[in-house]
C-alpha cells in the first residue's frame, strides 16, 4: 500500500478535468469523438470514456503527495489496484462548504433517510493525514463509488459530472446497439491524444488479437486473473526478454497502460507473439494452466526469434524505451525514424533493458509479473 504520489502528465485527469468540468470549459463530447472545445494538448489527452478521478502515478514524491484543485489538495491513497481518494476533500470542493466533515455527515444522513441508502457502504477507511499532522481514519472512494456520491450532492459545481456520466451511460448503450461505435470512439480518442492513424489501426488489431487469445484461454479453464498475468508474462518474456512489469520499468512507466506507449514493431511484435499462442493453443487442445504456460512459452519464442533476427539486419532494436507521457506518438516516431544508433548500444543488460535468457548463462527471470 503506497500514500500519496505524484500526478504523471498523462495521467493526472483528476484537478485538471475538475477544474475544466466545474469552470464549464467541457461540456461533452460529439458523437464521433472529437473534443468540443480547444484546449491545450495536455487537456486532449482526456477522452470521453475516461472517469475524470484516474490520477496517474504511484511512488510517493515529497513535493507532490496530493491531486491538486485551485490550491486544494484531495488527499489519496493507493491500494489493491486502484486510487482511493478522501471523500470530506471531494466533498468540500464541490460544495464549498466551509465544514466539508460536517456537510458528508449530514449528506449520508438525508439519503438514508430518503431513500433508504446508506453513502458509507460505498466507502473504505485508511489512515490519512490530518490538518494537525495525525494520521486519523478517513473515508475515501474509488473512481466507482465517487461518482455515485457526486450524484447526491446538489451542487453547480456536481451538476457537470452527472451531464458527463449521462453522456457516458448514453454512449455505452448506444455501443451496446451497435458494436462498432465503441471501435469508432476509441480511434477518435487515440488521435484526441496525437497518435497516427498507422500506430491506431496496429492498436485496435493488436487489441481484438488480445480479446480473441483471452476467450480461448478461458475455453480452456483458465479463470483466474493471476493466470492471465502469468501468461501473459510467458509470452512477453519470450517476445522480448522483458515481463511487462519489467517493460515498464524500462519505459519508464506506472500505472501507464504499457501498449499505449509501444512504438509500431513493439505492437507488431506483440500481436505475434499473442496470435501465435492462439493457433499453436488450438492446434495442440492445450487445457488447463500447464499447457497454456508451454503454448504461451512456444508463442513467445516464436515472436521473439523473429524479432531478434529483424533486430540482426536492421541493425536496430525492437523494444524502445521511448514512451509517450511528455511526447506525441508521431513525434516519438519521427526521432525513431531519425535515430541511427544500433540495437546492442540501445539496450545494455543491467540498467536499460533486463538481459534476456540465455544473455548470461544459467541466469532465468520470473515471468509472475502481473501486465
Amino acid at each position: 500500500m503506497r500514500r500519496g504520489g505524484p500526478c504523471e502528465s498523462s495521467g493526472d485527469t483528476f484537478g485538471h478535468l475538475l477544474e475544466r468540468l466545474i469552470a464549464g470549459h467541457i461540456h461533452g463530447w460529439p458523437s464521433d469523438g472529437r473534443r468540443s472545445d480547444a484546449g491545450p494538448q495536455r487537456a486532449c489527452r482526456i477522452g470521453p470514456v475516461k472517469p475524470p478521478f484516474q490520477a496517474g502515478g504511484m511512488d510517493m514524491d515529497p513535493d507532490d503527495k496530493l491531486a491538486i484543485f485551485q490550491g486544494k489538495g484531495i488527499r489519496r491513497i493507493w491500494a489493491g489496484g486502484r486510487w482511493f481518494f478522501s471523500v470530506i476533500d471531494v466533498v468540500g470542493i464541490l460544495s464549498d462548504s466551509v465544514n466539508p466533515r460536517d456537510y458528508w455527515y449530514r449528506l449520508k444522513e438525508r439519503d438514508a433517510e430518503a431513500g433508504g441508502i446508506e453513502l458509507s457502504t460505498f466507502c473504505r477507511q485508511f489512515k490519512m493525514p490530518a490538518g494537525d499532522g495525525k494520521l486519523r481514519e478517513t473515508d475515501c472512494a474509488d473512481t466507482e463509488a465517487l461518482f455515485r456520491i457526486i450524484q447526491s450532492i446538489p451542487s453547480k459545481k456536481a451538476e457537470p459530472f452527472k451531464r458527463w456520466l449521462a453522456k457516458v451511460g448514453c454512449e455505452r448503450v448506444e455501443e451496446i446497439g451497435d458494436p462498432q461505435l465503441a471501435m469508432k470512439r476509441m480511434k477518435a480518442i487515440y488521435r484526441a491524444k496525437g497518435y497516427s492513424d498507422d500506430w491506431i489501426e496496429k492498436r485496435s488489431r493488436g487489441i481484438a488479437v488480445r480479446e480473441e487469445l483471452t476467450d480461448e484461454w478461458r475455453q480452456r479453464g483458465i479463470l483466474q486473473e493471476r493466470e492471465f498475468s502469468i501468461l501473459t508474462a510467458e509470452i512477453s518474456n519470450a517476445t522480448f526478454g522483458m515481463t511487462p512489469a519489467e517493460y515498464k520499468r524500462f519505459k519508464g512507466l506506472k500505472h501507464q497502460e504499457l501498449r499505449d506507449h509501444m512504438n509500431d514493431l513493439e505492437l507488431i511484435f506483440t500481436l505475434l507473439g499473442e496470435a501465435a499462442t492462439t493457433e499453436i493453443a488450438r492446434n495442440k487442445d492445450a487445457q488447463g494452466f500447464p499447457q497454456n504456460k508451454g503454448a504461451a512459452r512456444k508463442g513467445g519464442d516464436i515472436a521473439g526469434g523473429a524479432r531478434r533476427r529483424l533486430e540482426r539486419e536492421s541493425g536496430r532494436a525492437v523494444p524502445s524505451p521511448d514512451n509517450y507521457i511528455e511526447i506525441s506518438e508521431s513525434d516519438a516516431r519521427k526521432r525513431m525514424q531519425d535515430d541511427s544508433r544500433p540495437a546492442l548500444a540501445a539496450i545494455p543488460g543491467k540498467k536499460g533493458r533486463p538481459a534476456e535468457k540465455g544473455d548470461r548463462p544459467g541466469e532465468k527471470q520470473s515471468s509472475t509479473d502481473e501486465q
